[in-house]
């Protein structure tokens, strides 16, 4: 009933177990994975401000580039010492020479404000232009236009400055351009103006001056195509390891979680199995050397031992039945029959079958009860430092007070140990264990041996030290145990009592919670027959061995 009770709640449980696509835990495994390529996209960021440095390194060599050339005009260009303006023919001369270098247009404006030079003039470093047609849309071209689209899509995104649009008009003068304004005042100035959607143009705008005299103003213009060329394949190129480190990433991620997750998956469902009451069919995943294997191996050893446990309890719970239904049985018949007893000598003894019947349940239900609080207690209670010499002590002394005159001899025998404890006595024996049960342990051995010896006969009690382990023996002269039963005495309900001994007195647990008792402290329990030299069964000797504990 209770397994039935078990197994509607979790179908009930079960169907609140969500079916879900994609497993929480991948996408945490992924989460975490992508979070490490934010910072690479952040790249991108960065390379704005890495083109703001360029473009101030182009203007400062700009204002280099146009410092040599005004101081080489305002050197050579000029008629004398008392002269207000260049002379344009050598002027038109040293920049042919310095702009076939830089190849750096280059305009000179006079004081007068009107354009005197214009290196475009001066058919410096012609060049044929020639424009390419459009290529056909191909499979070698796939990549060409996926890049011109990126491209576009982040100028789009790149939200540059509003800048001032750049013209050229016809007979150009110095008040078009208020750099040159200020270079005639005798200043260094620039200004960036937009030029295209794919470049803007600097101009830089310098004093030509003799004796700090100023004879006119120098004014170089170069576009920044180059430099947002550069700035855009750098960020095709993040672009490009973003991308191809996404997608290794998401491959990894999903053989981590293919790894991790669906392992996981199939024990959670293994265990759903189990609590629906299916097969114990957890999947044997220890030979991966991890923690899944560790898992593995834990919820299959945990189900193989729940699986014993159950399989004990209804063993135990069928056994209880038996053992309660045989004096239930006996009393049944005897209330029956007294019906039909004819005189009071009849009835009376049925009354003394039904009593003792009463008494048999009593004592069964009792060590029942011993039996069901065992494991609990047990499993609950931590282990402490017992002394063993003092428990035997203790136990004895009370057997020898309340029931001397009804026990056989008991002799205590314990060996002394080498060495002695700090107040000069021999040193007692210690083990790691819980106190009651252990006591429990050897009043039931103690029981067991009073109630196969006689009254006049003896029972030994010996404690002494074996290798690393406590071993305690209890020994009686009674009739023995049969060689094939040495190792049945041990189960549960189990009793094998001397000739003339009235049946049901004994529930057949003693042993039984000794062995448990004894299993749950990393000892052990055992039974021989004692022989004389004739090799005739003179008593049973019980062996308990325990771990030895000085700590």
């Amino acid at each position: 009933m209770v397994s039935d009770i078990g197994i509607v709640k979790a179908k009930k449980h079960h169907i609140k177990r969500k079916n879900r696509l994609i497993s929480p835990l991948t996408i945490r495994i992924m989460a975490v994975n992508l979070f490490a390529l934010i910072f690479l996209g952040g790249g991108i960021l960065y390379v704005d401000q890495v083109q703001n440095t360029l473009l101030q390194s182009r203007i400062e060599e700009l204002v280099k580039d146009a410092n040599i050339m005004a101081g080489a005009l305002g050197e050579a260009a000029t008629g004398g010492t008392d002269t207000t303006e260049l002379l344009l023919e050598p002027a038109e001369n040293i920049l042919i020479r310095l702009v076939g270098v830089t190849d750096i247009r280059t305009r000179y404006f006079g004081v007068s404000h009107e354009l005197l030079i214009d290196s475009r003039d001066l058919a410096i470093n012609n060049v044929v232009v020639v424009d390419t047609m459009p290529r056909q849309l191909g499979f070698e071209n796939f990549w060409e236009i996926v890049n011109s689209e990126v491209s576009n899509l982040l100028d789009k995104l790149q939200q540059r400055d509003e800048l001032e649009e750049y013209h050229e008009v016809e007979n150009e003068t110095a008040t078009d351009y208020p750099e040159i304004l200020e270079a005639l005042q005798g200043e260094v100035s620039s200004r960036i103006r937009r030029l295209n959607d794919a470049s803007d143009i600097i101009t830089v705008a310098v004093p030509v001056q003799r004796f700090r005299r100023v004879l006119g103003a120098l004014m170089l213009s170069a576009d920044t195509g180059d430099i947002y060329a550069a700035v855009q394949d750098v960020r095709l190129t993040i672009i490009q390891f973003f991308f191809a480190s996404l997608f290794i990433t998401l491959l990894m991620s999903l053989f981590l979680a293919k790894t991790i997750v669906r392992p996981v998956v199939k024990l959670a469902r293994s265990a759903d199995n189990i609590s629906l009451g299916g097969k114990s069919d957890i999947p044997d995943l220890s030979a991966r050397n991890d923690e899944i294997g560790d898992l593995s191996r834990s919820l299959k050893d945990m189900t193989n031992i729940l699986a014993t446990q159950i399989d004990a309890v209804a063993s135990f719970a069928a056994d209880v039945a038996h053992e309660l239904k045989n004096p239930l049985t006996s009393m049944r018949s005897a209330i029956e029959t007294m019906e039909y007893a004819k005189t009071e000598d009849n009835r009376r003894k049925l009354r003394e079958i039904i009593g003792d019947d009463v008494k048999r349940l009593d004592r069964l239900i009792t060590d029942i009860s011993d039996v069901s609080r065992l494991d609990a207690e047990m499993s609950n209670a931590s282990m402490t430092k017992v002394n063993m010499t003092a428990l035997l002590e203790t136990l004895v002394d009370i057997y020898l007070t309340t029931q001397k005159n009804n026990l056989p001899n008991l002799i205590l025998d314990i060996k002394k140990r080498r060495f002695k404890s700090q107040d000069g006595k021999p040193a007692p024996y210690f083990v790691r264990g819980l106190e009651g049960q252990l006591g429990q342990v050897v009043r039931n051995l103690v029981d067991n041996a009073i109630s196969f010896s006689k009254k006049d006969g003896n029972i030994l009690i010996n404690l002494r030290r074996k290798n690393n382990m406590v071993e305690l023996t209890v020994e009686d002269e009674g009739v023995g145990i049969p060689i094939d039963k040495l190792e049945s005495i041990f189960d549960r309900f189990y009793s094998e009592r001397p000739k003339g001994e009235a049946f049901g007195k004994h529930s057949g647990l003693g042993l039984n919670i000794c062995k448990q008792v004894v299993d749950a402290h990393g000892g052990e329990i055992f039974a021989a027959n004692k022989m004389d030299k004739s090799k005739n069964i003179v008593g049973t000797c019980f062996t308990v061995l325990l771990p030895l504990t000085d700590d």
